[in-house]
């Protein structure tokens, strides 16, 4: 059998041709054969039990040697921990030197509600300046990189096109690759890494929450959406990002990775992360999906619903300061069981079912404008209002999907 093996150079992505076994991407300035017998992984077999996942970060032997004598900018979150410790403090304690940490949206800690303002600073215990890489300052400057040589992005993502973590990336790639500094990525298991779903973006609905023309769950980790980014020419004025990727060893997209450090304040849980794509839309709607309780993202629900199995009071907490319907008992479904059970496909029967329970008496979709930002198109909010079913709304996205697969499947690292 022939397969099609990526890896990074300094000029960019390149294909190569290999008529042996599988072989793993050990080292992503080269390919190791997996006919050597040192070599621990073949992609094509499930690994044994006794052989743990290894995330990028924790594969150190491949990166630690690249920062050695360098002056080095971290991309990172409260999701950048190797084992308990974080990544700064780890790589400190080896005497690297870290200039700076960008944050994407929730801050560092992330501790700030979506969309709120990230501010800048100093992080107390390293006294390492922090800057954020949300609201006016999305994309790395070229005088916030002028003292970095290389710079290091570890953060956990949930593979979703609109949750603004891979548009980071995008911009701290292009950063990059114009101001002529090295990029490590520190690639990561994705817990929706086992589907692709969703209409793919069109180019007028192009926006932070969704950068590039992908389907809504695109089926990669952050690590191949990276090469996807740098290989399909996605970047400013067609720039290529110098980039390498750290790769998990013992990993296949269909193992379940469940996450330990919540990725952002209102996804806590594994479920959550899971109904997460299904239940984004609400956001644009007037409807909840329970922020401001303490399971967001496990449940929707409205004070003007009939009276269902499951009621819950929104109130101000950690991640949602205002939530809607604030000291109000909304009245829904709790999909905390539902999701226990490995989600294949994004359930749009909840979005026409919640319109169905409104009917007449409230606008459903009240942000029409954010909502088709969310959707990348505008056609699911008039397949939604002219009483289209989950079936023919899903056969409408099938010809995108069908295209998207074909690119995605150069860049996949792993089975």
């Amino acid at each position: 059998m022939i397969f099609t093996v990526l890896f990074i150079s300094s000029c960019g992505l390149k294909e190569k041709l290999f008529k042996k076994k599988k072989v793993e991407l050990i080292d992503e300035s080269h390919v190791i054969d997996a006919q050597d017998p040192e070599i621990y992984n073949v992609a094509l077999e499930k690994p044994a039990k006794q052989y743990p996942i290894q995330i990028g970060n924790q594969r150190m032997h491949l990166y630690l040697d690249s920062l050695k004598g360098k002056r080095v900018a971290i991309v990172g979150n409260q999701t950048s921990l190797i084992g308990n410790t974080h990544l700064v403090d780890t790589l400190l304690s080896l005497g690297i030197t870290i200039q700076k940490v960008f944050s994407p949206e929730h801050g560092f800690r992330g501790d700030a509600d979506a969309g709120e303002k990230v501010w800048s600073g100093v992080d107390p215990k390293t006294g390492i300046p922090l800057i954020s890489l949300y609201g006016n300052n999305k994309k790395p400057k070229p005088s916030q990189l002028a003292d970095v040589d290389v710079v290091l992005f570890d953060v956990q993502d949930v593979g979703v096109r609109f949750y603004t973590y891979i548009s980071t990336l995008h911009y701290v790639m292009e950063a990059c690759a114009e101001n002529k500094k090295s990029l490590i990525l520190l690639d990561r298991p994705n817990p929706n890494t086992h589907y692709v779903d969703g209409p793919v973006r069109e180019l007028r609905h192009r926006s932070f929450i969704g950068m590039h023309p992908v389907p809504i769950v695109y089926g990669m980790t952050i690590g191949e959406y990276a090469l996807m980014i740098n290989g399909e020419y996605w970047l400013s004025d067609s720039v290529l990002c110098n980039l390498n990727v750290i790769s998990c060893k013992h990993y296949s997209r269909k193992m379940k990775y469940p996450i330990e450090v919540p990725p952002s304040p209102n996804l806590r849980s594994d479920i959550a992360i899971s109904l997460y794509p299904s239940l984004c839309f609400f956001e644009a709607t007037t409807v909840s999906i329970g922020r401001g309780t303490d399971r967001p993202f496990e449940m929707f629900g409205h004070p003007l619903f009939p009276e269902l199995v499951y009621t819950f009071t929104p109130l101000p907490n950690v991640g949602s300061k205002n939530p809607l319907w604030e000291n109000r008992v909304c009245k829904g479904l709790d999909l905390s069981e539902h999701a226990k059970k490995r989600m294949y496909d994004i359930n749009l029967n909840w979005l026409l079912e919640a319109k169905f329970f409104l009917g007449d008496t409230v606008e459903f979709i009240n942000q029409p404008h954010f909502f088709d930002r969310l959707a990348g198109t505008s056609e699911l909010r008039r397949q939604v209002y002219e009483g289209w079913s989950a079936k023919d709304i899903r056969q409408s996205w099938r010809p995108g999907i069908q295209e998207f697969r074909k690119i995605r499947a150069k860049y996949l690292l792993y089975e």
